[in-house]
């Protein structure tokens, strides 16, 4: 099981209400689906954050961690594993930038929830370790991605893509 704490920094997150909600349903998905794929977290208390904000944050974020001076639509800080301490375990931190999802999600012809709920799956298998930097990890990840989302009742993202 999974909590997320999820905090509104900027961005007029109030075009998606009940974005806490989804974010923990889609946290929750993603977990489900990197359990089926042998991730070993069965049974174990976990936790991440997601912060909610602006292309002017996310863009100061992905130059400074990435070096890459723009906006995107989601960064993902993974934390240290930290053996012996209490509690749940603190997978890591999830940013997400409101201009960028809405501009993506109408380009896409998505709804706002569905951009936003696969985005935040994105995120936390990033959390969980899983990658995309070469075909056959990006092939895993978003196979693990459409089950999730699928869980939700949302459509595969990369259909349209493939055809």
């Amino acid at each position: 099981m999974i909590a997320v704490e999820t905090v509104i920094e900027a961005g007029d997150w109030s075009a998606l209400p009940g974005a806490e909600a989804l974010a923990q349903r889609a946290a929750e998905a993603a977990v489900a689906a990197a359990e089926t794929d042998g991730a070993d977290v069965a049974g174990e208390a976990l936790e991440a954050s997601v912060m909610l904000t602006d292309d002017a944050a996310i863009r100061e974020l992905n130059r400074e961690w990435r070096g890459k001076d723009k906006p995107t639509n989601v960064l993902s800080f993974p934390a240290p594993e930290q053996p012996g301490i209490e509690g749940p375990r603190h997978l890591g931190d999830i940013a997400l930038a409101y201009e960028t999802l809405v501009r993506e999600a109408e380009e896409e012809s998505k709804t706002l929830a569905d951009h936003f709920a696969h985005l935040i799956v994105h995120g936390v298998l990033h959390l969980l370790g899983y990658d995309h930097e070469v075909e056959e990890e990006a092939e895993a990840m978003e196979a693990l991605e459409v089950k999730a989302l699928a869980t939700l009742g949302i459509a595969d993202p990369y259909r349209d893509m493939a055809a």
